[in-house]
């Protein structure tokens, strides 16, 4: 993996069609729970290896930030392949699932949370600038931010 091209300019990203925006992550409420802590920590970079191997299931790109909330930022090309995935008996998440439920369940050890947004033509809008493509950047096509792209409205408006 090479340096990160910056984009100097001001860019915009532009999705086709519908797309979804998943925000997932874990919560640690008692860090000397290690043992507890681990294997939920460990299920989700098993999950993305199974999403990016397979484009078919719907992932287009994620974002990870780490501190003792850990946020992950998904895009995904539908609501459906994004609940197909959830309760995919033969894939990663599942069994992931039900692992965390049986060890640590409401014991209030790790917290977990997600949230879920369709979006849609008229429905989003962004600006990147002095960035390498990073998120929706990255999901979608960038493009400069001029024209009919200039302003948040015309953004807006322009999809």
């Amino acid at each position: 993996m090479g340096v990160p091209v910056i984009h100097k300019d001001r860019m915009t990203a532009q999705m086709d069609g519908d797309f979804v925006v998943f925000l997932i992550g874990m919560r640690i409420n008692k860090p000397l729970m290690l043992h507890k802590l681990m294997p939920v920590f460990a299920a989700m970079p098993k999950m993305l290896r199974e999403l990016y191997t397979k484009p078919e299931l719907g992932l287009l790109h994620h974002e990870m930030w780490f501190s003792r909330t850990i946020i992950l930022v998904q895009y995904w090309r539908s609501i459906e392949q994004l609940m197909h995935y959830a309760k995919n008996k033969d894939a990663a998440h599942l069994p992931a699932w039900h692992a965390f439920n049986k060890a640590v369940g409401t014991d209030g050890t790790v917290g977990i949370w997600h949230e879920t947004y369709k979006a849609g033509p008229g429905s989003y809008e962004n600006l990147y600038a002095n960035m390498p493509a990073f998120g929706l950047g990255k999901a979608g096509n960038l493009v400069q931010a001029k024209g009919p792209f200039k302003s948040a409205a015309d953004r807006m408006s322009a999809q």
